[in-house]
């Protein structure tokens, strides 16, 4: 058998014994009680001591001992809380900036999605009635979201908004736009329909809003506009609608 000199094992073990012992001593000797935290952000509705007593088990762990990750976890985990930022400040202090989450839409009957359509707070009692409504599943609420943004973003140049997008359980869409028009689009080919929507019906609802009641997309080859009298005209051709509108205003 070969023989191996103990002292080329104990020397290493050794050294390697006095460095951990001289980073245990240095952690010992660097950490100490967090003296102080500053809390930074626009505070609408959260305060500075929400999140202190969110995170007071860490700070007791003290300055080098709080978990960092762990303290931006909890702070997110906040109502309202949309993202954190935590840095240690020596010798004994924690920096703390936040951002609070902007409120996009109202989502349901109690909901708020924030403006990457995510839903963030679920029990709200008090909505704000300047917001628009998106209502649908819940798994589906980024998507309900992304089409109220895309579609709005066009509507807006030519003075008319959205109120309300609607997806059901079927995957049937709705949408009513801010003066009161509802625009079905139905279950199938929503996107090629929704463009149809804005390229010729918008026009068309720019001069004839005050009398128009609804808007049916659910056709494969045009679309149908209901008058607020009661009467329907069916568009075949959406290259000859304005003509169209022309002689069904006559008839109105």
């Amino acid at each position: 058998m070969p023989r191996i000199r103990i002292g080329k094992i104990v020397a290493p073990l050794m050294a390697f014994g006095i460095v951990f012992a001289t980073y245990e001593l240095s952690l010992k000797m660097l950490d100490r009680e967090i003296s102080s935290i500053e809390i930074s952000g626009p505070f609408q509705r959260v305060t500075a001591l929400h999140i202190e007593a969110a995170i007071s088990d860490e700070i007791d762990a003290g300055f080098v001992g709080a978990d960092i990750d762990s303290i931006r976890e909890q702070i997110v985990a906040l109502p309202w809380i949309d993202q954190a930022r935590v840095a240690r400040r020596w010798p004994s202090r924690l920096s703390i900036s936040v951002t609070e989450q902007v409120p996009a839409a109202v989502w349901g009957d109690s909901g708020l999605l924030n403006t990457r359509g995510e839903l963030f707070v679920t029990e709200l009692r008090h909505l704000p009635a300047e917001l628009p409504r998106l209502s649908g599943p819940d798994s589906r609420s980024t998507e309900v979201a992304a089409r109220y943004l895309a579609v709005r973003e066009q509507l807006i140049p030519v003075g008319l908004d959205i109120r309300r997008v609607h997806l059901d359980a079927r995957g049937s869409w709705e949408m009513t736009l801010g003066n009161g028009i509802e625009v079905r689009l139905g279950r199938r080919a929503v996107a090629d329909r929704t463009d149809l929507f804005l390229e010729i019906v918008v026009s068309i609802i720019t001069t004839r809003a005050m009398d128009i009641d609804y808007v049916d997309m659910r056709y494969g080859n045009g679309f149908t506009i209901g008058w607020k009298s009661g009467s329907q005209t069916p568009i075949s051709d959406p290259q000859r609608a304005e003509q169209e509108m022309l002689a069904a205003r006559g008839t109105n």
